[in-house]
């Protein structure tokens, strides 16, 4: 019990500074657990490239970086993967942090177009989302349409971390 906890509370620690605390730095010991876990039997198959899900021009400007693409980056060092920025993110959409299931799904619909880099996803058999949390799913859900618009044929998601539904996150840990 105690041990989840920690681990629970260092996990949103480092979300948190990566996301909003100017410590992109964050991203390495990060991409250390997801390759691990990707090791250890994570289900996604050999090679692939890597698809960082943009945050939107304003938050990159506030935070001096794409927390996805510098999770992207170090993933990459440690998986030997290439990583494209296949995706754009043009508009300034309000944040999903706060919204229900429903208003996030109609938050982010349309707000992905295909990135500089979306060759790259048609070269490959299949192409890996990297984002650093899942909530709902409705932004990946969402930049996953898009590349397939564009050509990918196979498109997974890795993730950090997620988030669990207010009742079991509020129950016992």
């Amino acid at each position: 019990e105690c041990s989840e906890k920690f681990i629970k509370a260092t996990a949103d620690a480092l979300v948190h500074a990566l996301k909003y605390g100017g410590w992109g730095a964050a991203a390495g010991p990060m991409a250390d657990r997801m390759a691990a876990r990707l090791r250890d039997g994570g289900g996604l198959p050999a090679g692939g490239v890597l698809v960082p899900i943009p945050t939107t021009a304003a938050r990159r400007r506030r935070r001096g970086y794409d927390q996805s693409m510098r999770l992207a980056r170090a993933l990459s060092e440690r998986l030997a993967r290439p990583v494209a920025s296949a995706l754009a993110r043009p508009g300034s959409k309000s944040s999903q942090v706060a919204l229900p299931l429903d208003r996030r799904r109609a938050n982010v619909h349309g707000a992905f177009e295909p990135g500089p880099e979306v060759g790259l996803v048609r070269a490959h058999s299949h192409t890996i989302l990297v984002d650093d949390v899942l909530t709902t799913g409705a932004t990946a859900a969402a930049a996953a349409r898009a590349l397939t618009t564009a050509g990918a044929r196979r498109v997974f998601l890795v993730t950090f971390a997620r988030t669990l539904p207010r009742s079991v996150a509020s129950g016992p840990v």
